[in-house]
């Protein structure tokens, strides 16, 4: 032993500005047999070399060095003090509170000749028992990681370290760094559960199998959790199909650690119930049944407020339908809205739609091995997308039945069965309670959440309704704001804490806590690229002028261009052979930063260099003005901005059944051989700095692709037509007086 630690000696050449040493010299015998006793010898010389001029990067990494050598009262100073050097939130948890908890207990294990365990038990009911209710909810989950990537990490290490005779500063620091985070979560790991399962044991009232009677005689599953206090509180609900235990207690203890009474309720046959299992029908009444019940327990004020993202925001929008008087403000993030943006949009049935009803009917949680067979889904839509048969044959082909699908498929149209779902027209004017509403511009659902928001407004001018929206995509509420959104980063000041936002936002409207300085204005949007948010009172207000560009051919063969002259007398020609099936295999990119635009986008028109920085912002909309020789076709466009690099980024989208352009809950198909115009309205939101060099560019697409309904033009419903009724290839013909405008800031 001797030997190995005398062999452990540093040379004398130094880094400038860290003061390490150039090499570090190690034993051949640096293997996982001896790897326990070399690491902290290691680390005991870097603490003595270890410089920085970046106070906060040298205590990040001494506290490190400091466990790893065993100085752990030393590395709990050194934590402190770059506590006190951030200056966090005081909201947020202390960083490094396992880090924290993991050396104290090492002192008390040492000083009172304890068992680590108990030791380590001791230290976390000091430190975490003393925080407020909010942030040990947030300090949570510092406790679990996954084991095999931490010790997969340090094996990596080990591994690039192992059998040399000498290790550069950087490649020692790395070691150290991954044996100290491998050393500390496996020795407190499998303690954490059971510490942080009494804490909440200590800070909660739960009741996990509660049983609500709806008025025609069904049950509703509930999970309530509310703080250890005697005075009534205003509750939280969140009401949703997504049956999952363990997510339900995240989502309600986190409720609860803010000072609410708070309920996760199931849909009807989910959890324990037992009745049929039924998406989006019967969720309107029985969340107000559990709202009700609600109002009428001990512990509760008689104030309840939803929230809830996807599904769990349809929901409040179907309590709304139903008025409870004790529905007070509700908090929607990316929500769906049935029969406007699933299981179809612009009248387009989503394949993605396709097995969800498994996923959520198939048992009284979730069957996630069904949902999450890609395999099976992808294979699916290529064999019928390559058979040529009906949009109604999938179940047929799939070999299993899906009477869900089939009955989607039955109401085509925005008709009764999907209008019996949300409120419709002047039922909006009587909801006078506070919305807050959540979305992205890469959110699927973002057509959901502005339908709701523009209904609301058409028959509320004054409606209480705050509308914001980010660079998110559709799981940001409950997952965070990622670095990386789908290939892009959005800026610093987009990555905010939506979660924290709506508790502010609800303590604002039930407790009459300050309105968050965020939520400015009724439209509150990140301007991607610009680092800022900005404020207006309405859609309309967004931007301070608009720009009309119209669709014409380009200046050579082949190419089509933006221009703000109509060419009335110009056209451009689009063909599109639907018993071509040769593009089965094709997918669409799941990134929104493109190198080339995809085939199936369409028609690319670009327009000119911008010569300075522009920013575009709110809604874009136009007239498309089309001869077609078909009874129908289904429109997508997209509009992007290419950059300097050649990058496209995608800004918003919109998608539209020609037939269903007038009225959503009535077809009409078209004339063929007829000219048509077809209003682009209700289209997603832009807010965008394109630089100057920048080109804004726009794709004109007809749907033919296999994750989505095919519409052949026959004039029947599309979901009964087949390859036989695809006839001659569709050919239409885009005039020169087709046009769309962009909202500009100035």
């Amino acid at each position: 032993m001797r030997k190995f630690v005398a062999m452990l000696i540093c040379l004398s050449l130094f880094i400038p500005g860290t003061g390490y040493a150039t090499d570090i010299r190690t034993p051949t015998a640096l293997e996982p047999e001896s790897i326990d006793l070399a690491v902290p010898t290691i680390a005991n010389q870097l603490v003595r070399e270890h410089r920085d001029d970046n106070r906060l990067g040298y205590l990040d990494t001494l506290f490190r060095l400091q466990l790893a050598a065993g100085h752990y009262r030393d590395a709990i100073a050194s934590i402190r003090s770059l506590r006190e050097l951030r200056n966090d939130d005081p909201s947020l948890p202390p960083i490094y509170l396992q880090y924290e908890i993991y050396a104290l207990a090492r002192v008390i294990e040492e000083s009172r000749s304890i068992g680590f365990p108990d030791a380590w038990r001791a230290a976390f009911d000091q430190r975490f028992g003393a925080l407020s209710d909010a942030v040990a909810q947030r300090a949570t989950p510092s406790f679990d990681a996954d084991l095999a990537q931490i010790d997969g990490d340090f094996d990596k290490a080990l591994a690039d370290s192992a059998g040399k005779a000498s290790l550069g500063a950087d490649q020692a620091l790395a070691l150290v760094r991954s044996w100290q985070v491998k050393t500390a979560y496996n020795a407190f790991h499998d303690l954490a559960p059971g510490a942080i399962a009494d804490d909440d044991r200590r800070r909660y009232i739960t009741d996990r199998n509660v049983r609500i009677l709806t008025p025609d005689g069904a049950t509703v599953s509930a999970l309530i959790v509310r703080p250890r206090n005697d005075t009534p509180l205003p509750a939280l609900l969140t009401f949703t199909i997504y049956a999952n235990d363990d997510w339900a207690w995240d989502d309600a203890k986190k409720a609860a650690a803010h000072g609410y009474a708070a309920a996760v309720a199931y849909t009807r046959g989910k959890g324990s119930s037992t009745a049929t299992i039924v998406p989006y029908e019967h969720d309107g009444a029985d969340a107000t049944a559990v709202i009700d019940w609600i109002a009428r327990q001990p512990w509760s004020d008689g104030q309840v407020g939803m929230y809830g993202g996807s599904y769990s925001g349809f929901t409040q929008w179907a309590a709304l339908k139903h008025r409870p008087k004790a529905l007070k403000a509700i908090a929607t993030s990316a929500t769906t809205a049935p029969g406007i943006d699933v299981p179809m949009e612009g009248g387009v049935f989503l394949n993605f739609m396709y097995p969800w009803p498994f996923y959520v009917t198939g048992n009284r949680t979730l069957d996630e091995a069904t949902y999450n067979d890609q395999d099976r889904w992808s294979s699916l839509n290529r064999r019928w997308y390559q058979s040529g048969r009906s949009y109604r044959a999938m179940p047929q082909l799939d070999a299993t039945p899906n009477p869900i699908f089939e009955r989607w498929l039955d109401h085509p149209a925005y008709d009764g069965y999907w209008q019996a779902m949300i409120p419709q027209g002047e039922e909006y004017a009587s909801i006078d309670i506070p919305v807050l509403a959540t979305t992205g511009y890469f959110d699927g659902a973002q057509i959901g959440v502005l339908h709701y928001f523009r209904e609301h407004l058409r028959h509320r001018p004054a409606a209480n309704h705050t509308l914001l929206i980010g660079p998110y995509g559709h799981f940001a509420m409950q997952g965070g704001v990622a670095s990386t959104v789908y290939g892009y980063e959005p800026d610093p000041s987009a990555r905010i804490d939506l979660q924290a936002l709506r508790f502010e936002w609800f303590d604002h409207v039930l407790k009459g806590a300050p309105r968050p300085a965020l939520l400015a204005g009724r439209v509150n949007w990140q301007v991607m690229g610009a680092n800022v948010w900005r404020h207006a009172a309405t859609l309309d207000e967004m931007p301070t002028r608009s720009q009309r560009l119209y669709l014409v051919p380009g200046p050579t063969p082949g190419t089509h261009a933006l221009s703000p002259r109509p060419q009335p007398k110009a056209s451009v020609l689009q063909r599109i052979d639907f018993t071509d099936r040769s593009d089965a295999a094709w997918a669409p990119s799941e990134n929104v930063v493109h190198e080339t635009l995809d085939s199936h986008t369409g028609l690319i028109f670009v327009g000119k260099p911008l010569p300075r920085d522009t920013e575009l912002a709110g809604e874009f909309g136009g007239v498309l003005d089309f001869t077609i020789n078909k009874h129908d076709v289904d429109i997508a466009i997209g509009v992007y901005e290419l950059n300097a690099r050649g990058e496209y980024l995608d800004l918003a989208w919109w998608l539209q059944r020609a037939s269903y352009g007038a009225d959503r809950s009535n077809r009409r198909p078209l004339r063929p051989d007829s000219r048509h115009q077809l209003e682009v309205d209700d289209t997603r939101l832009v807010g965008r700095k394109l630089a100057a060099g920048s080109r804004l560019v726009v794709t004109l697409g007809i749907v033919k692709q296999p994750d989505r309904q095919l519409n052949l033009g026959s004039g029947k419903e599309p979901s009964e037509e087949s390859i036989d009724d695809a006839g001659e290839p569709l050919e239409i013909r885009w005039h020169g007086n087709s046009y769309l405008e962009f909202g500009e800031r100035r």
